[in-house]
């Protein structure tokens, strides 16, 4: 994990994980960004399907990629409504490793394909990674909930996200 970490911040862009001031926040927050050209995101869900509402999963909180320079100007230039997580250990802005944040955000897209032709002997809790599907390449724990398999990732040991796989798409790592 810290060679990852090494490694995007020699490239410059990193992902910081910022708080808004402000209660449901996150979705303007996220759009803001997005008119500005920076990568950001913010795990949602739909409401309902006539209306399409989009609520926020994890109050507050908005990912950003950028570099840190940039980071820090939004919030002395353009005085947006956020501060940034700061990393107890470090003392420094919170950075989450672009792989991390790739196997969070792929596990929020939901559209795994189904399917799998054998049963691999696993255990709960197992780290597992995914070899086939939308959802190849994701590492997470295996989690068996009423007779169905899912893997779940976790960012930063406090938000988890699951997605269901089939048993068969799974290897054990």
């Amino acid at each position: 994990m810290r060679e990852t970490l090494d490694k995007d911040r020699s490239t410059g862009s990193m992902w910081f994980v910022a708080k808004t001031r402000y209660f449901r926040q996150e979705i303007k927050l996220r759009d803001w960004f997005s008119d500005h050209g920076i990568e950001s995101f913010v795990p949602t869900w739909h409401t309902d399907r006539r209306n399409d509402t989009e609520k926020p999963l994890v109050p507050n909180l908005v990912f950003v990629r950028t570099d840190k320079d940039t980071a820090c100007s939004f919030i002395t230039r353009s005085a947006l409504p956020m501060r940034y997580l700061i990393d107890c250990a470090t003392h420094r802005m919170l950075v989450v490793p672009d792989k991390a944040m790739s196997d969070f955000q792929r596990v929020f897209d939901l559209t795994t394909d189904h399917g799998g032709l054998l049963d691999k002997p696993l255990k709960l809790g197992d780290r597992v990674r995914i070899t086939r599907g939308s959802l190849n390449g994701v590492e997470g724990n295996v989690l068996e909930f009423r007779g169905r398999t899912y893997v779940v990732v976790g960012l930063l040991g406090v938000l988890w996200a699951k997605a269901q796989v089939p048993r068969a798409w799974l290897e054990r790592i």
